[in-house]
C-alpha cells in the first residue's frame, strides 16, 4: 500500500484537475447557450432558401442552369473539414477526422482529394498527409457571416474554374448538448431536388427565374457553409461541456476512493503503532 504522503499528493492533483474541469465546464456552458440560440435561430431560414433555391432550380432548363449546378465527371474533390482550434471535447473532433478520413480512403479512393481544413485539429490530422490545401482556423476567432462568405466565395470561384468537379463538407450538427450528428453535406455541385414534388408549384418571377436563381444561389451557398460552421461550434461547447462534466465526475469518485484508502492506511499505520506501544510494554512488565 502506498504510503500516506504519496496519497495526500494524489489527493491534491485530483482535486485540482477537478475544480479545473469543473470550471471549463461552467465556461462550456455560458458559452453554450449563445452558441445554440444563433444556431436555433438561423437553421429554419438557412433551411427554407436552400429548399426555395432547390425548387427554383428544378423548374429551370438544362440549358439555362446555374454554373453551380454543373454535373461533370468527378475527379478532383475537396472535403471542407470542420473541427475546433482546442480539444477536451470528447470525441467531437475524432469523428469529424474518421469522417473525413472514410472519404478519403473508401469513398473516394479512386479520386484525388483535397482538403480544406476549418479548425486547428483538421489541420493537424490531414496535413501530414500533404492534402490540405488552406487552413481558414482563424475563422473561429471572428465568426460572422461575412468571415465565412470569405471562404464560400473562394469555395464556389475553386468550382466554377473546374479546379474541384464536387466539394462536400464534413462537420456535427447540433442536436442538444449531449449529442452531435456527424453529417457530410454536399455543397457543390448544388443537389438536385428529389422527385417532382414542389418543382411544379407556379411561381410569379419578377425579374426572370434565371436572375433570380443566379442571385440566390450564392447567398444560399454561402448560408448553408455558415449554418454548417455555425453548428460545429455550438456542437464543440456541448461536447466539451458533457467531457468535463464526465471528468468533473471521475475526479469526484477518483478522490473519495483516495480519500477513503488515506484513512484506511492512517487506521492501519495507527493500529500498528498502538500494537508497537502495547507489546513494549508487555514486554518491560516481563
Amino acid at each position: 500500500m502506498a504510503n500516506l504522503k504519496e496519497i495526500r499528493n494524489r489527493i491534491s492533483s485530483v482535486s485540482s484537475t477537478m475544480q479545473i474541469t469543473s470550471a471549463m465546464k461552467m465556461v462550456s456552458a455560458a458559452k453554450l447557450k449563445k452558441a445554440q440560440d444563433a444556431i436555433t435561430a438561423m437553421r429554419p431560414y438557412a433551411d427554407k432558401l436552400t429548399e426555395l433555391l432547390q425548387n427554383l432550380s428544378a423548374t429551370l432548363d438544362a440549358d439555362s442552369g446555374s454554373k453551380f449546378a454543373e454535373q461533370r465527371e468527378v475527379k478532383n474533390v475537396l472535403v471542407v473539414a470542420i473541427t475546433s482550434n482546442r480539444g477536451l471535447c470528447g470525441a467531437f473532433n475524432s469523428n469529424i477526422i474518421k469522417q473525413t478520413n472514410l472519404l478519403i480512403n473508401d469513398v473516394y479512393a479512386n479520386k484525388n482529394v483535397s482538403v480544406l481544413a476549418i479548425g486547428k485539429k483538421s489541420n493537424d490530422a490531414f496535413e501530414k498527409l500533404g492534402c490540405v490545401i488552406a487552413n481558414k482556423s482563424e475563422i473561429f476567432d471572428n465568426l460572422t457571416f461575412d468571415n465565412v462568405a470569405e471562404i464560400a466565395e473562394m469555395l464556389m470561384e475553386k468550382f466554377v474554374e473546374g479546379e474541384f468537379d464536387k466539394i462536400e463538407v464534413v462537420y456535427n450538427k447540433f442536436k442538444n448538448a449531449a449529442t452531435q450528428i456527424v453529417m457530410t453535406e454536399q455543397f457543390l455541385p448544388i443537389v438536385p431536388i428529389e422527385g417532382e414534388g414542389n418543382a411544379n408549384l407556379d411561381y410569379i418571377f419578377e425579374p426572370s427565374k434565371e436572375e433570380i436563381v443566379e442571385e440566390l444561389i450564392p447567398k444560399s451557398l454561402k448560408t448553408q457553409l455558415y449554418k454548417g460552421i455555425r453548428d460545429s461550434f455550438a456542437s464543440e461547447h456541448g461536447a466539451r461541456m458533457t467531457a468535463m462534466h464526465k471528468a468533473t465526475d471521475n475526479a469526484t469518485e477518483l478522490r473519495d476512493q483516495l480519500k477513503l484508502t488515506y484513512n484506511k492506511a492512517r487506521q492501519a499505520a495507527i493500529t500498528n503503532e498502538i500494537l508497537e506501544i502495547v507489546g513494549g510494554a508487555e514486554a518491560l512488565n516481563n
